[in-house]
């Protein structure tokens, strides 16, 4: 049976030379606080990726942390900045958040911790395409707001945010800005500097390095409170041993994401703009979600009216074909996507959503059969729904 993989968005297979990299630092055992060779060699390998991850941003070395994954750096900046015995002395003055409505978990269910504490957090909307609406973003912003966090682009249909403009819209008002880069770093470029950011997340396993690492850049004139206290590693902002293999797999996929990057956009939105045009064509009653606003290219999320999305995913698996129904850090709930909702979709339509997320080893022919398995399964699975027949009956009359 043919297997087709078409959800990078929650995983991706590690590279070749990703996992050569990490077997040759496999040999560089020494503990990186160490002062003797062995130390000053595992010391030198987490440096180079550190220069790596920094360049690719625009940032300086000392401006990058280490982190187990992307969540981690999430909670690092979230809880960090607004910590009631932050170094930021944050008060009460400055206890509001503003974050999205389209955040990853780690971002929203982080800030309902800080509601817990008593903090504020107001939740600004999005369009119907996915889109921050920065006006009401700017009606919420006073005097009170410590920090807005705005992922970069989602990870369930791809809607790349206005981060510039967001940035410009908070500079000078003493708000930190944080964005959640776990989707959009390594597909899109990116420079801090040049979007004067605050804080970034990225993530290893988004762009074909390991599991277990990610990064956070923090602008060395901002301060944050560790999570993790200890040791003096991360420039005194993560304690503990580094995970020296982790991160030089994450050092050579950013170095690989980066050479690149501008030819797989192009591949993968030519591949995603046929495979939607395909399904448009041959299956009724689907509809692109998010398809007509700047997304990233190889996300594609569509509705199928009428079925659930969940009966497509394991029919399709039967196919030897991997998709999703939403992000993969909420697949255990049997609630629509919040994304989806947020945008404005009624239950069922949300409820009938499925995304592809296509990456470096798609190609068409998988699309081709990805697209003659959706027919059969979507027909077949409507000619089961209760709601089609009503729907075929109305339109009888």
């Amino acid at each position: 049976m043919k297997r087709v993989y078409l959800d990078h968005n929650a995983t991706t297979p590690i590279h070749p030379d990703v996992k050569a990299a990490m077997v040759a630092a496999m040999e560089v055992f020494g503990n990186a606080s160490s002062h003797h060779s062995f130390g000053r060699e595992a010391h030198e390998l987490i440096e180079n990726a550190r220069k790596t991850v920094a360049d690719a941003l625009g940032a300086e070395p000392e401006e990058i942390i280490f982190t187990s994954c992307g969540s981690e750096s999430n909670n690092l900046v979230i809880k960090g900045v607004t910590c009631g015995n932050s170094i930021c002395k944050i008060g009460s003055e400055k206890s509001e958040v503003i974050i999205s409505a389209i955040e990853h978990p780690s971002v929203l269910n982080t800030a309902k911790c800080l509601q817990g504490e008593g903090k504020t957090v107001h939740l600004c909307p999005v369009d119907e395409k996915g889109v921050v609406k920065l006006d009401v973003l700017e009606s919420l912003l006073s005097s009170r707001t410590a920090l807005v966090s705005i992922m970069y682009a989602n990870n369930e249909t791809g809607a790349i945010q206005p981060i510039e403009e967001i940035a410009k819209m908070v500079a000078g008002k003493g708000i930190i800005f944080h964005t959640d880069a776990v989707q959009a770093f390594g597909k899109i470029p990116i420079n801090v500097k040049e979007l004067n950011l605050d804080f970034l997340s990225l993530s290893g396993h988004k762009i074909y390095g390991p599991k277990g690492v990610g990064a956070l850049y923090k602008r060395k004139t901002r301060k944050v409170c560790p999570l993790i206290h200890g040791g003096h590693h991360e420039f005194n902002l993560r304690a503990g041993t580094e995970n020296t293999v982790h991160i030089a797999g994450l050092g050579k996929a950013v170095e690989l994401s980066l050479r690149d990057m501008d030819s797989e956009w192009q591949r993968l939105a030519e591949l995603r703009n046929w495979f939607e045009g395909e399904v448009m064509r041959r299956v009724p009653e689907s509809v692109v979600n998010g398809g007509d606003v700047s997304r990233t290219a190889h996300t594609s999320n569509i509705s199928f009216r009428y079925i659930e999305g969940e009966s497509i995913l394991y029919d399709l698996d039967f196919d030897g074909i991997a998709v999703s129904t939403g992000s993969a850090c909420s697949s255990g709930s049997l609630e629509p996507s919040h994304v989806l909702l947020a945008m404005g979709m009624d239950h069922g339509r949300a409820h009938s959503s499925i995304r592809f997320s296509l990456g470096r080893s798609t190609t068409k022919e998988d699309l081709a059969y990805t697209v003659d398995a959706l027919e059969r399964t979507v027909t077949r699975l409507r000619n089961m729904s209760p709601l089609w027949r009503d729907k075929l009956r109305q339109e009888s009359v």
